[in-house]
């Protein structure tokens, strides 16, 4: 199904979702002037349409007792398509690689690794950094405090 135009309302109700998909379809129908049976709709064809690819439920990660994050920063060694995607392929096979971002910059990339604890984020930097073709060097910053965590994205 081709994707449609956005309008001013699939706007609000990606926002909204974004914010706690957990909203009944009659409360998000308040919230933008729709009946709960348009708002269905709608979400059905963000999902059709790959627009929403999943629902999950996000844990806050200063609750989440023995949550550790930590911030990788990856320098490739060679540069080549089919050393980047070795190298992606590597760490999206991982679960604790969390987030991965191909930057620009000093680094080629950015990772983001979910742990239980320093204990376990060592063998898991060992798992996956050490042993991943292709890297130059990695640096490991841990994070003392989570001040924003949000995976919400713009809609206009």
């Amino acid at each position: 199904m081709p994707p449609q135009p956005l309008d001013d309302v699939d706007h609000h109700l990606l926002a909204l979702l974004q914010q706690d998909s957990g909203r009944t379809l009659a409360t998000l129908g308040d919230l933008v002037g729709l009946s709960p049976s348009a708002v269905q709709r709608r979400i059905t064809r963000y999902r059709e349409t790959g627009l929403i690819t999943r629902t999950v439920a996000v844990l806050d990660p200063r609750t989440a007792t023995d949550a550790l994050l930590a911030i990788c920063t990856v320098t490739l060694d060679r540069e080549s398509a089919e050393a980047h995607e070795e190298f992606r392929a590597h760490l999206l096979a991982n679960p604790h690689v969390q987030q991965l971002y191909n930057v620009t910059g000093d680094h080629d990339y950015i990772a983001v690794l979910a742990t239980t604890g320093i204990s376990q984020h060592r063998s898991v930097a060992d798992e996956v950094l050490k042993s991943a073709p292709n890297i130059r060097r990695y640096t490991t910053m841990v994070v003392l405090d989570p001040l924003r965590t949000t995976l919400t994205l713009p809609t206009r």
